[in-house]
């Protein structure tokens, strides 16, 4: 793993340590926004994006969208046509 001052790049994770890393990124993310100095946030949004990404390219089925959270899904769940 390639080591640099903003992490290990995300693709050079493993899954449990991608995770592990999303999770704790979005955990600090309030206080980063609240209290952190500009240079913070643009680090912090930097790399939660990144993880993020990679995230999503890896867990693709566990980033679909409930349907009820979709416009034709809610319509669908009114009655309504789609």
């Amino acid at each position: 793993m390639t080591q640099r001052p903003e992490g290990i790049p995300a693709q050079e994770l493993d899954d449990d340590d991608l995770r592990r890393e999303v999770r704790h990124l979005h955990d600090t993310r309030h206080d980063t926004l609240l209290d952190g100095s500009q240079s913070a946030l643009e680090a912090h949004t930097k790399r939660m994006l990144e993880l993020e990404a990679e995230f999503l390219r890896r867990f693709p089925a566990e980033t679909a969208p409930d349907p009820r959270r979709t416009r034709a899904g809610s319509r669908s769940a009114a009655g309504r046509p789609t």
